[in-house]
């Protein structure tokens, strides 16, 4: 199993990046996808999660609006379009996947079945 997360980088407050997390090893269009964050001295936290075929979404309170998450399941692959980027969203962004529906109940990511490794963000003021 191997989920591998790109598309991390440097960007200016305001800017956009695209996040993408490809999966193998397992049968993706079965699982529910997420992606969570972790802040240098901070826990990991929910940013957004996606359904098996993509038709229901769940953002934090923070990306709401801002960001929009979405699934190819030709491709097993998973996005996160960012927009207006703020120094607060600097932080390493993990995709994860679980059999089980993934919401912002999954604060932390607890249990998921599988988890990336992540792809750092780092915005700018």
């Amino acid at each position: 199993v191997q989920l591998q997360a790109f598309g991390g980088g440097l960007v200016q407050a305001g800017g956009s990046l695209k996040l993408s997390c490809v999966a193998a090893g397992f049968a993706f269009s079965s699982y529910c996808m997420a992606w969570y964050r972790q802040a240098p001295g901070k826990e990991r936290e929910f940013v957004a999660a996606i359904s098996w075929g993509g038709a229901g979404t769940y953002y934090s309170g923070s990306a709401k609006d801002r960001f929009t998450i979405s699934r190819d399941n030709a491709m097993n692959t998973v996005y996160l379009h960012m927009n207006s980027l703020k120094p607060e969203d600097t932080a390493v962004y993990y995709c994860a996947a679980d059999k089980n529906l993934i919401t912002t109940r999954q604060a932390r990511g607890q249990g998921m079945d599988y988890w990336g490794k992540g792809t750092l963000v780092t915005v700018s003021s």
